[in-house]
């Protein structure tokens, strides 16, 4: 075998080890990965009962009902469909009705999303970009959801509040 095949011989092992390696990679990543949707993208989808993915939009007001053992039931609407949520935890503390919220977990056979995470939006102006593209899309957008606040607004360290 002359130099130049065992160096060919060598860079094709070599991208052989490699395109192995990357292939199971990908494939361990394939069911870690969790899409987001809306109601009505979950609708429109018709996601198939038992599979994993985010849940985003609003906490309907007067949806929430509290249950025994941190049992927790509620609303995620977007304004053109709303779909029922169970979950069995603690909440975050910013979690109310009328919020925005991101749940993750899967649609049962009854069509109830159980989820197994719920997150809250931080802060008034914080939204994913996602769920903003989603109100944005649908029309509910308020211009002033990404605005900051004003300089005045704002307290200066020292002065009296």
């Amino acid at each position: 075998m002359t130099r130049k095949q065992r160096r060919l011989t060598m860079i094709g092992g070599s991208l052989a080890v490699l395109a192995v390696a990357a292939a199971l990679v990908l494939n361990a990543m394939r069911d870690s990965i969790v899409f987001f949707s809306t109601p009505s993208m979950a609708a429109e989808k018709q996601i198939p009962a038992g599979k994993r993915f985010r849940l985003g939009g609003l906490v309907q007001p007067g949806s929430l009902v509290r249950g025994d053992n941190l049992a927790v039931n509620f609303s995620v609407a977007d304004g053109a469909a709303k779909l029922p949520v169970a979950y069995k935890g603690i909440l975050p503390d910013l979690f109310r009705e009328g919020q925005g919220v991101i749940a993750e977990g899967a649609i049962d056979a009854t069509g109830v999303f159980r989820a197994d995470t719920v997150l809250a939006k931080h802060d008034e102006t914080y939204m994913p970009k996602d769920v903003a593209d989603a109100l944005k899309k649908q029309g509910h957008w308020k211009d002033d959801y990404g605005a900051k606040p004003s300089a005045s607004a704002v307290p200066t360290q020292g002065a009296p509040k």
